[in-house]
Parts: C-alpha cells; structure tokens; sequence
C-alpha cells in the first residue's frame, strides 16, 4: 500500500493542471488502494466466536455460504471452529497474510487491534464496532482521531466505525454480518451510504428488482474513507456506470461538492439526502457524527453539481433502475398506451398528469399513426392521439394489440412509450394464454427496439401473476414499476440528467 492518501494525490495544484500522465498514474493509485476493500485475497474477521449469535461468526459464515473464494481467518479468545474454520487466538497468530479486516470488537480493544493490524501489514480494517463521535462524547472523538493516525502511520485505511463494510458479488462478498451469504447478480450500480441499514436494504431491493450491483459500502462515520473517497473510486471503476448515494452529512463539505460535481460529468450520481428536517438532521448526527447543512444548502449544492436528487428508497431504488437499463437515454417524448383490455381512458388521463407534472412531453403522434391506429382499432372508444387507448383492439383481433403498440412506439416523434398493464383488468376480459402471448410480444419489443420500453404493473387482487410478470420484464431489462407516477419521476430523472450533460 502506497504511504500516502489518494486525498493527497487527488488534489493537484490549482494553478496546473494534471498532464496524461499524472492522471492516469492518480487512476492507478486510486484503483490499486481499494483492491484490497473490494478484491481482498484474504479476510480475516475478529471477535468471530464459536458463538453463531455474535456478529463476527455470522460474517464468517455469510462469507463461507457466499463462496469467498480467498481465505477466511476467524479470530477470537475463545478457540473452536466456525464453518470448519480453526479459529485463531489473536489476529498476529494467523498464518499468512491478511488483506482486510472486520472488526466488531469491544471499543475498548479497538487501538489494540489496529496495532496487531500494523504487525501483520493488514492493508484495510472495517469497524463494525459503535459508540464514537456518533454519540457526541469527547473520548469518541478522540478516539477516533487516535485510530487515523494509527491507520496512517502504516498505510493502511479504516472503513467505518458504525458501519457494516463493503458488498462485492464480483468477489462473492456478502454484505454485512448474515450467515445467509445472499448474493444479487454482479452489474454495474455502485452504491455509498452513511447507513448500515439503508445499505443492506437496498441490496435487498436489488436483488428483488434485478438492480445489479457492481460494489456497495457503507461507511457509517467515515472518519478515513468517506463519501468523496468512495466517489472518486466508483468514478474511476470501470465496472460501474451509475452511481447512488445516501448520505446524512459530511465533514468536508467543499470537497463533496467538488468531487460530485467532477463525478456527475462522467457517471450519474443519485443522491438521497436524509436528515432534511431538523429533526432528522439531529437524528443524523447522533447516527454517524456527521454534520448535517440545512436542506436548502443541500438542494443547492446537489443542482449545481449534477447531481441527481431523490427523496426516499422507493426513488432511488427506481433511479438507479432506470439509469441501469435505460443507459446513456436521451429523450423527453413520451408516448403512454393503456387500455390493453378495458378502462383505458381515465387511466390515461391520469397518467398524463404524472408525465407532464415530472416535466415530461406527450406530443400528438403524427397523422401518419393517427390514421394507421384508426384503420385498426375504429374511433368509437379509443383516444388515439397521446395517450393512446387500445381497449377496442381485442374485441376485433388479437394481433391488433401488438400492431397498435408498434405503430406508437415506431411514431417518428416518440422517443420512450409507458405501458399501462393493469392484470386484474387484463384477466377479467382475456385469458391467462393471452396474458402470455402480449407480454412474450412486451419481452420480443423490448429487446429488438431501440426506443424505450416501459411498463407499469399496478398492484391489485391477481398479486401473485402480477410479481411473477414484474420478474420476467425485469429480467428481460424492461423497467417495471407499480405507479404510473413513480415510472414517471423515474423517466424524467435519466432524460434531465442526460439532456444536460
């Protein structure tokens, strides 16, 4: 490990400008720093008891039913095994080299460990350990100023405290301390977050709504690593192409926004800013020890940077979804089709608020589509300009659907099409076959067409049909949400952030 901090390198002069070469050898540096976080060829994990109810032994477990691939080292007093693994009595009696550490001792014996992390030249050193500046006292802040310097002295780098590390399914690293070892699809989302929780959370999500993670870290009180660290990395990881963040504060607020606003202008950044009330803000603070702006700064901050903000997990999990499948997007011209059974037209008409509220366009589909839609479906019950209501095409042939679908979406001025597939409605006047054959047609559209495909399955009695389909489309990349609302914030985030690049 380099003697020095990539916050160092990363800051050239600002009177010269970086040459080639010096950015390619800052690249160099960076990514090779955080090889050992996220590609480590060794993991030991202290405090990792016989005991599967404490932390420790649940990460070594998660770790060996992930497949870790690198060496396990268990480290506790007490001896024994844990998944087979011989338990070593202290973190310098383990054989061989040690790339990363998970701590989840004691505070007390936090500064004893990371001298035993000096002997054996542990390269990083995660704490899930609690009960630092979080909690406001002045022997935590203290503490934690002892632990940097004790981490620099040496090279090595300190993930946390409060925190539960770093997500790799590349590397078949689970995320936080679970015996499960669940593993979501490896892609190319990067996620930071101050919070354990919010982080496991949206792992979870990931893997429900096939969001494939390239890394996850949480970093809780970021006391060496933080926000802009893991920013300027995943900005630098080639294989992630979105980046989320959740994030309660910072210690170094320009330097946030200097490094968001250099990341945004190569990779989307979505951030959820929580602790925006007082009440949250001080909620935050006792969470992470961070110190929290006022909203108003933070919404300031995050437009001028380019960034991309969102208020909640449901937000940005959708973001992040969007920006996954939908890539380098640029659009603004929607067009909406419903009625794919009945009752097309009032959900149209709502759905046409949600688009145009988000700053999206509904533009009237050209003459040319007009009249090819009225030939196919008549003008008696269907609105055919935009919105599109296809309600009329199966009481006249089942090919019809598919037709009407492919001459909006093929309509010169339409750059995305939302389709509006209510199952209970569906099911009530077609079969299950039928149900099939639209949705192998949805699935054929989607992957054949460069436009845009997608689709809006709110929830209702036929749930269980209604997830399963969720499933198939979004494995098949086709974004799929609950509300025409939702999918419309979602859309207008990528095509803002993309019109303004």
């Amino acid at each position: 490990m380099p003697q020095h901090s990539v916050k160092d390198l990363a800051r050239p002069s600002s009177t010269v400008l970086p040459t080639v070469q010096q950015s390619d050898r800052l690249l160099a540096v960076l990514l090779e720093e955080f090889r050992p976080i996220f590609y480590p060829k060794s993991i030991a994990v202290v405090d990792a008891s016989a005991n599967e109810r404490k932390a420790g032994s649940k990460w070594v477990r998660g770790l060996v039913a992930a497949g870790f691939e690198g060496r396990v080292y268990p480290v506790s007093s007490g001896r024994g095994t844990v998944s087979g693994l011989e338990i070593f009595p202290n973190l310098r009696a383990v054989h061989g080299e040690v790339d990363y550490v998970i701590a989840s001792v004691p505070k007390q014996s936090v500064l004893a460990l990371l001298d035993d992390c000096v002997v054996k030249k542990v390269k990083a050193i995660q704490f899930f350990t609690a009960g630092f500046s979080e909690i406001g006292t002045t022997d935590g802040r203290e503490m934690e100023a002892q632990m940097v310097e004790k981490a620099r002295q040496s090279g090595m780098r300190i993930i946390g405290p409060n925190c539960i590390g770093v997500y790799c399914p590349e590397n078949r690293i689970p995320l936080g301390p679970s015996p499960l070892g669940k593993l979501g699809t490896s892609g190319s989302v990067g996620f930071i977050s101050q919070s354990g929780g919010i982080a496991a959370k949206l792992a979870e999500i990931g893997i429900a709504r096939h969001i494939n993670f390239s890394k996850i870290v949480s970093f809780g009180n970021g006391i060496d690593l933080d926000a802009s660290d893991f920013l300027q990395y995943l900005a630098a990881d080639t294989k992630t192409s979105v980046i989320g963040a959740y994030l309660e504060g910072t210690r170094n607020g320009r330097r946030l926004f200097q490094t968001i606003k250099e990341v945004a202008k190569a990779k989307p950044v979505v951030v959820w800013k929580g602790g925006r009330t007082e009440v949250g803000a001080q909620a935050a603070t006792s969470h992470t020890g961070s110190l929290a702006s006022s909203a108003a700064v933070w919404v300031a901050m995050l437009k001028q940077a380019g960034a991309t903000e969102v208020h909640g997990l449901e937000e940005l999990s959708d973001a992040l979804l969007i920006f996954q499948d939908l890539g380098r997007w640029k659009g603004h011209n929607v067009a909406i089709v419903g009625g794919l059974a009945d009752g097309g037209g009032g959900i149209s008409v709502s759905a046409s608020d949600s688009c145009t509220e988000t700053g999206l366009d509904l533009p009237p589909l050209s003459q040319r589509t007009r009249e090819a839609l009225t030939r196919l479906l008549g003008e008696v019950g269907s609105i055919l300009r935009n919105p599109v209501d296809v309600s009329q095409a199966p009481n006249r042939d089942p090919m019809a659907l598919s037709q009407a679908i492919e001459l909006v979406i093929e309509d010169p001025v339409i750059e995305a099409m939302i389709v509006q597939e209510d199952l209970d409605t569906f099911l009530s006047y077609s079969s299950s076959a039928e149900l099939e054959r639209i949705n192998d047609f949805f699935v054929r559209l989607g992957g054949a067409h460069s436009k845009p495909l997608i689709i809006v399955l709110p929830p209702g009695s036929a749930e269980a049909e209604r997830l399963s389909l969720e499933q198939r489309l979004l494995k098949a990349s086709i974004p799929t949400f609950p509300t025409m609302e939702r999918a419309a914030r979602a859309i207008a985030a990528i095509s803002k952030y993309n019109s303004h690049r």
